[in-house]
């Protein structure tokens, strides 16, 4: 699993927005809790170990 982050890489009013918009509530514990921060650094270190595998410093989309 990824390392805890001290802030979260998100914006925590846009991740309500988004699923208000999909009709639902968002529980504090998806905002304020370690889980979203944690699932969004898991997937940005597999990101960069794709470009580092491919010899690139630059994480571009298609290693997502």
């Amino acid at each position: 699993m990824a390392k805890k982050a001290s802030e979260p890489l998100y914006v925590k009013s846009k991740v309500r927005e988004f699923i208000k918009g999909k009709g639902c509530n968002t529980s504090s514990g998806v905002l304020d809790g370690e889980t979203l921060n944690a699932i969004i650094m898991e997937h940005l270190d597999n990101a960069i170990r794709r470009a580092k595998a491919n010899n690139r410093k630059t994480v571009k989309a298609r290693d997502l």
